[in-house]
Formats: structure tokens, sequence, C-alpha cells
């Protein structure tokens, strides 16, 4: 690792130089020493290298505004906080888009036409929703149900099931998978 010349000043001593002049010079240097341990952080949710730079660089922007608006007394465990943070609810947000692309599917469908026929169609679209969502295996079935449909957290799933956070989280992107899959061969009647 290439040798700066504020090596010698530790996380605490440049936090407390920043909090003393608000100079954005000094969360630039703290950036810098963990710009590598976020990238880490970032792949090892997001699993794909371009969203984890662009995760880092999102961590970076908030990490400045949050530090001017509050003190932070373990600069680290805080950093790697924010960024496992950001990580989980980008992929929230990424997970939620199914159920809620085949929601608004169904919607535009009965909204647009107004017709009895497209009514129908949404009706038919949300039982084979259902019908599909009865073919996961129990656990996938009950975190999806848990997550889309009851919309608790991680947390709460892992509470009320007695999963681990891993395997709800498996659970959940495996069942998202798996349901998609189910629907679209029973659309296409393969």
């Amino acid at each position: 690792m290439k040798k700066t010349r504020f090596d010698h000043i530790n996380d605490q001593e440049l936090l407390e130089k920043f909090y003393a002049d608000r100079d954005n010079f000094w969360i630039g240097i703290l950036l810098q020493r963990y710009t590598l341990l976020l990238l880490g952080v970032c792949m090892k949710y997001l699993r794909n290298e371009e969203e984890a730079k662009d995760a880092v660089q999102h961590i970076f922007l908030k990490t400045i505004t949050e530090l001017h608006k509050y003190r932070v007394d373990y600069f680290k465990s805080w950093l790697y906080m924010v960024a496992k943070n950001h990580c989980l609810m980008k992929l929230r947000d990424s997970q939620g888009k199914i159920y809620s692309e085949i929601h608004d599917k169904n919607l535009l469908i009965a909204e647009e036409e107004g017709s009895i026929q497209h009514h129908f169609e949404k009706e038919k679209n949300l039982q084979l929703m259902s019908t599909s969502l009865e073919e996961l295996n129990q656990e996938q079935k009950l975190c999806v149900t848990l997550f889309y449909l009851e919309k608790k957290t991680y947390h709460q799933i892992a509470v009320e099931t007695g999963y681990t956070m891993m395997q709800v989280k498996s659970n959940i992107q495996n069942g998202k998978r798996n349901l998609k899959n189910l629907m679209e061969k029973k659309v296409s009647g393969k």
C-alpha cells in the first residue's frame, strides 16, 4: 500500500481535524483509506462490479453529508454500517421491482380499458401469481409472502421464522426468481 503524508494520523485525529475546521479534505483522506473496504463490502452484497463502484460513490457522498450533521466516534465501524445499509436498501429496491412490475401491469390492464375483459385478465394474472406462489418450497413461499405481501423487514422475518438473516435473504431472492420463472412458464404454456 502506498504511503501518504497522513499515514501517521489515526482516524480519530482526522475526524477531530474535520470537526474543528469542517474541511472535507480530512474526510477525503479517511475515505481514501477505506475505499477498498467499501468496494469489498459492496461487492459482497451487490455481486456486480459496476453497481459496487457506483454504490461506493453514493456512500462517499452520504458520508460527507452525514458527518456534517453529527459526530461519529468510531469511523470504520460506522462507515461499514453505512455501506451495508446502502447495499441492503439497493437490493431490497431491486427485489421489490418484480412484484411491483407485475402489480403495475395488472393495474394498467384494468385501468386503461376499464372493461370487464381486462378486469378478468387482471384477476387471471393475480390467480397465476397466487398459484405459482403455492408451488415455491415452503421456506421461499413464507419469506416471499412476508417480505412482499406483508411488507416485513429481513429482521422481522428472521425473528418470526427462526431463519438466519442469510437464509431469509436467500429465500427471498431465490423465491422471487422462481416465482417469476413459474409465472413465465405458465403464460408461455411450456
